[in-house]
């Protein structure tokens, strides 16, 4: 697993690598040792963001590896316990993670899979506000019935306004302690809100109570705090989190206590003035922590070594987030005002649409997909994708197949040197499908999806040697920048998430029809 991630900069050419994990590694695995020696007992160390797969970063900080804190878990992993978070109603809500299209639940079981993979195992999961709903209640039994331990913590009474109740045995008190002997506790969880800052201070109340010292630090990727608060990497995570209303700003706490400019988001700079009086009253003692960037042990920017490839990065990150916002907000996932949200964001550093090379030869393929009259129920689509040598490719949907699937089998066409106008599909095949969708699964839509174009592909490569090249070439799209006319259908959105491509597109459907399959 590791030795996939330290060849992670092979997707990049040297002009576009913007970082440099190695040096980030080292420093910031020198920062998480010093913060564990400035407390005598256990440090609570909250993981913000992913810890593995974290495309973002790598997105916005090309040749970013998205395993590298894992990496760095790996070289703790004597010293640390694992403490995994999710939040009842984030179960109860079926809440979806985008990059892999699950929901929470199955990303904590995923988390636990991927860990084990990396020699490190998660000492324990904890269902966070837990009312005893009954998707919670399952998930929880499922856990305990293959061997790991779970542990329940309700809401704490008295948060945020009462302290004393806060820090008592009825409210962090009355949360069940986890195990642990390890002096790092690391507490990680899918998404925000999971409960991970409740988990580190429940926690350190016990600890006191029996007598061990123990400290809380924040690892977070982004914001980056010593980047100014306009830097456009720090915009990005803006752009990222527009849902929640983030915002990137001077943390005034910090510029107080040292007089010196450090950026932090608004929610944690609300809340410190709060957490700091719950940690004074959890110690006994005067917290060393003047501010929010204090509590923080993020050393991203020492591994950047170009700016202005980061800064480019980010422009198109904030691009596709707005892309991502503009489809959401047609789902019906988010509302007017976060719409708004991120076109401002997108007027703040004067971007448009079509500074993302790949989207009007989209737009342009489904005009033509449109004069040529074809398409399923007078929907045109089309496609389009960057290669890694600047090469724009593009495709659109027909009576055979969805724009998806024209488009990557015309990207691995050009990519094995193969003509365009090769078929790598045998007809044979694509009538057999098509006969069972439409005489034996009584399907409406006959046209293939990605996920079944790349099936046929593989199927196909077993007799033909054209189509074996052109297969062995997928792994060369990992990375690419692919711009969509329409909402995927699930099954191109499945096979476009298995070829790892970085996916945007406009916020219309691909079908008149209100129910989408396939």
């Amino acid at each position: 697993m590791s030795d996939i991630s330290l060849n992670y900069n092979m997707f990049y050419s040297k002009d576009k690598i913007g970082f440099d994990n190695e040096k980030y590694l080292k420093e910031q695995t020198s920062a998480i040792l010093e913060r564990v020696n400035l407390f005598k007992g256990r440090l609570y160390l909250e993981f913000g963001g992913k810890i593995l797969f974290d495309y973002h970063a790598a997105r916005v900080l090309p040749g970013f590896d998205p395993n590298v804190k894992m990496r760095l878990l790996q070289k703790l992993k004597d010293k640390i316990d694992v403490i995994l978070c999710i939040h009842a109603g984030a179960i109860e809500r079926r809440k979806v993670r985008a990059d892999f299209g699950i929901t929470y639940d199955a990303d904590a079981l995923k988390t636990i899979d991927d860990f084990n993979k990396w020699g490190i195992r998660i000492s324990a999961v904890v269902i966070t506000r837990y009312q005893d709903q009954s998707s919670a209640r399952t998930f929880k039994n499922k856990l305990e019935r293959n061997g790991i331990r779970v542990y329940i913590h309700k809401a704490t009474k008295g948060y945020p306004s009462d302290i004393n109740i806060i820090v008592s045995d009825k409210g962090y008190g009355d949360n069940e302690r986890i195990a642990s002997n390890k002096p790092i506790v690391v507490v990680t969880g899918p998404g925000p809100g999971s409960g991970k800052l409740a988990t580190c201070l429940s926690n350190m109340y016990h600890d006191y109570k029996n007598g061990i010292q123990a400290g809380y630090a924040k690892f977070e990727t982004f914001p980056i705090w010593d980047l100014p608060p306009d830097h456009k990497v720090n915009i990005a995570y803006e752009a990222a989190t527009v849902d929640l209303k983030d915002d990137v700003m001077i943390d005034q706490h910090h510029l107080e206590a040292y007089q010196i400019g450090t950026v932090n988001y608004n929610r944690d700079i609300e809340a410190f003035p709060l957490l700091k009086r719950i940690i004074e009253k959890i110690t006994g003692q005067e917290s060393m922590y003047k501010s929010p960037t204090d509590m923080g042990v993020n050393r991203a920017s020492s591994g950047i070594i170009s700016d202005k490839i980061i800064s480019e990065a980010s422009h198109q990150e904030i691009i596709r987030r707005y892309f991502r916002c503009a489809c959401e907000y047609m789902m019906g996932l988010v509302d007017r005002e976060t719409l708004k949200r991120a076109e401002l964001i997108m007027n703040r550093i004067k971007a448009s649409v079509k500074d993302r090379k790949v989207v009007e030869p989209a737009r342009y393929a489904a005009l033509k997909a449109r004069k040529e009259g074809k398409g399923h129920d007078s929907i045109h689509c089309g496609a389009a994708i960057e290669l890694n040598d600047g090469t724009i490719v593009t495709g659109k949907n027909s009576t055979l197949m969805h724009s998806s699937s024209a488009l990557i089998l015309n990207a691995l066409k050009r990519l094995s040197d193969l003509p365009d106008t090769m078929h790598l599909l045998p007809k044979e095949m694509i009538d057999s499908i098509s006969f069972m969708k439409r005489d034996i699964l009584k399907r409406e839509r006959l046209s293939l999806n990605l996920d079944e174009t790349l099936i046929v592909l593989s199927l196909s490569a077993l007799t033909s040697p054209a189509a074996k090249k052109a297969m062995e070439c997928l792994k060369d799209l990992e990375n690419c920048e692919v711009h969509l006319t329409h909402m995927p259908t699930p099954g191109d959105e499945a096979g476009l998430r298995k070829i790892h491509v970085n996916l945007t597109c406009d916020p219309e459907y691909s079908t008149k029809s209100l129910f989408i399959s396939g």
